[in-house]
């Protein structure tokens, strides 16, 4: 166990939303619960009356209720969920009309706009109609390709009201990145902005989505928002408008809010790419809806009254998470940029200016917050700040204690974890518990998560794979173009029939904290936002100069840095010509999340017999780890080049 460095007060946890819905299960089931512990045992064997209770207590708006909650909470994947109801995802996060504000939105170096509930949902209404004029009907895909700006958010629920179904890259995805997503899904209609802004720089996205649509068939329209300059030149786009046109003159209008079933898509994800292609991962209305519901109003105690931040891109799935605190009627806080420009202050200014109460970050922007000498809680009026969310990757013990230390004593530091597969969390904050330094509070209501050791049996206080024992509702209800759900079934159920494995290791202690050590897979993780090897290896493998590379994710000063490795020809040297070169490449074709902070040469990649490149045993022999797998080797012996390159311990 961590050390401890929070406790709730009692009056904090008695005003909580989780002790009220607490009280409620207690009434209701004729329960006894005191603890969260007590009400989290009860929710994973009673996972039906769980969810039913969740479905009022959220307020669920649906214009046909439903007839049984789940068929079968252990049949995964497959499960139904709420069979027989009708609702509209959109419909849930535009309840309120009023003059609360619903979104405030910054951009670097620029002013707060506000946005109001009541000017959200006219706004909301003019760009639905302009849509359904458009032709688009429920199931049609809409995209974005958007900076973290409120018409971003404004299309998404105009798509979702009509039923179709929402997708985004944010704009520094490269050419190849978007298209690999984009080109498997075949929407209708894209938003972009003409540009976006980047430590004080204009960056223009209108060239890359004159390249994207030449490969791009599908797209009818393209609705172009000024961001970067007022009145952009978008003669060069095919089949592009000005948002200012495409969005309806009328006002007063009402919304038609497209009923659907509790399964009907709703928001398409996409993997890491890992293993090739992007898998797109379809998650639905109603199990998006609730699941964020559960994380939001419970977890979070987030309330109507609160001004809640998380900083995103609109292709992270955090980005959507925030989205759904609009069906509590909380102020969301949007900012778009670098966290870091002008200065480390930037996002410090903007809790105490917006009195923000819940914020959300990652890991890495903690990690590289400590390498500053900014001591937030000094230097701002945190005063309003309740709670602190970081995802992303493993928050370390010094990044919990930093936030206590220099941030604010009295304050719930929730480190949460989950993925874009579920589009939430297996393990998250409880306002009702204790913080210890290193550990995730508890495990989510109703979520039956469990650390399994190598023979699959169910392990405490030690590293295991995390998995999850029964379905939820955010369970991704199929992939893209995986008729015979083969991807789906490899992507978590190829281990333990049945059972979801996540692909990290994670320790369960016996008072319910978690910790979380990383992926089990070869997925990457610098600055908290996952990458897959296979995006970086097929920028690489474009290049003439180089014959083969390996690339791996390693532990550097409470973060993860990619180490690219690379093979040159016989008698050729890695340059730094070279080196920029590659990582040009990379950045453009990929995005700057992709891009190594080493290149390194070496003699040989090492490959298993069916010539799969190793890159977890490299990554072992440069923890010092021992590699059990040798004899499975091609070529084993190109291992040892590993553990003594010096480079790798420098910055």
């Amino acid at each position: 166990m961590g050390k401890l460095l929070w406790t709730p007060s009692d009056e904090q946890v008695k005003s909580s939303n989780m002790y009220e819905f607490m009280g409620i299960i207690n009434d209701k089931y004729n329960q006894n619960f005191t603890e969260f512990s007590q009400l989290y045992d009860w929710s994973v064997e009673n996972i039906s009356d769980f969810w039913a209770t969740m479905w009022d207590y959220g307020k669920i708006i649906a214009s046909e209720s439903y007839d049984e909650v789940i068929d079968d909470p252990y049949k995964m994947p497959g499960a139904k969920w709420f069979s027989g109801s009708k609702l509209n995802f959109a419909e849930n996060l535009l309840r309120y009309r009023d003059d609360k504000v619903a979104i405030i939105f910054k951009g670097e170096a620029r002013d707060s706009i506000k946005v109001t509930y009541a000017e959200l949902y006219d706004r909301v209404a003019r760009v639905a109609k302009s849509l359904r004029e458009s032709g688009i009907k429920s199931g049609d895909r809409v995209v974005g390709f958007m900076p973290n700006m409120p018409e971003t958010v404004i299309a998404m629920l105009a798509a979702t009201s009509i039923g179709a179904v929402w997708s985004s890259c944010s704009p520094d995805f490269g050419i190849k990145g978007v298209l690999d997503r984009f080109g498997q899904t075949k929407p209708r209609i894209l938003f972009t902005a003409n540009g976006y802004f980047f430590k004080g720089n204009g960056l223009d996205s209108l060239d890359r989505i004159s390249s994207i649509l030449k490969e791009l068939p599908s797209i009818e329209k393209v609705v172009v928002v000024p961001y970067t300059e007022e009145n952009p030149d978008i003669s060069n786009v095919p089949n592009a408008v000005h948002y200012k046109d495409f969005i309806s003159s009328e006002s007063n209008l009402e919304i038609e809010f497209e009923q659907v079933p509790f399964d009907h898509p709703l928001y398409i994800m996409y993997s890491s790419g890992t293993t090739g292609l992007p898998k797109c991962i379809v998650q639905s209305v109603g199990g998006i809806l609730i699941h964020h519901l559960k994380e939001l109003i419970l977890h979070t105690n987030l309330k109507r009254e609160d001004n809640i931040f998380y900083f995103t891109t609109c292709g992270w799935m955090m980005w959507n998470w925030l989205m759904s605190s609009l069906g509590v009627g909380a102020t969301i806080v949007m900012y778009d940029g670098n966290p870091f420009h002008p200065g480390p202050e930037v996002l410090w200014k903007m809790a105490q200016d917006e009195k923000i109460t819940v914020f959300g970050t990652s890991a890495g922007y903690i990690a590289a917050l400590m390498n500053t000498d900014l001591k937030p809680g000094k230097s701002f009026d945190l005063s309003s700040l309740r709670t602190l969310c970081s995802t992303g990757s493993p928050l370390s013990e010094e990044g919990f204690e930093f936030i206590y230390n220099e941030v604010k004593s009295d304050l719930q530091l929730a480190s949460i974890a989950g993925g874009t597969d579920l589009n939430g969390c297996f393990a998250l904050g409880n306002p009702m518990g204790p913080v210890y330094s290193g550990e995730l509070q508890c495990r989510g209501l109703a979520m039956a998560v469990d650390a399994f050791d190598e023979a699959g049996r169910s392990i405490r206080n030690s590293q295991g794979e995390l998995v999850c024992k029964a379905a939820f509702p955010s369970m991704p209800i199929y992939f893209w173009d995986d008729p015979k759900t083969e991807k789906y079934m490899d992507a978590y159920f190829n281990v333990y029939p049945n059972i979801w494995r996540h692909g990290d290791f994670i320790t369960i202690n016996d008072h319910g904290g978690v910790q979380i050590f990383g992926r089990s897979d070869t997925t990457l993780n610098p600055g908290g936002v996952r990458i897959g090897t296979a995006e970086i290896y097929r920028q690489v493998d474009m290049m003439d100069e180089i014959e083969d590379s390996i690339v791996i994710g390693q532990n550097w000063k409470n973060d993860v840095r990619i180490v690219l490795f690379v093979k040159l020809y016989e008698g050729d040297e890695l340059t730094d010509e070279l080196i920029k070169k590659i990582r040009t490449n990379i950045r453009t074709n990929a995005s700057p999340r992709h891009v190594p902070a080493k290149v390194i040469q070496i003699p040989d990649v090492p490959y298993t017999l069916t010539m799969k490149k190793v890159e977890i045993a490299v990554k072992k022999v440069i923890e010092n780890k021992p590699v059990t797998n040798r004899d499975a080797l091609k070529n084993p012996e190109s291992l040892d080049t590993f553990s003594t390159i010096k480079e790798l311990y420098e910055d």
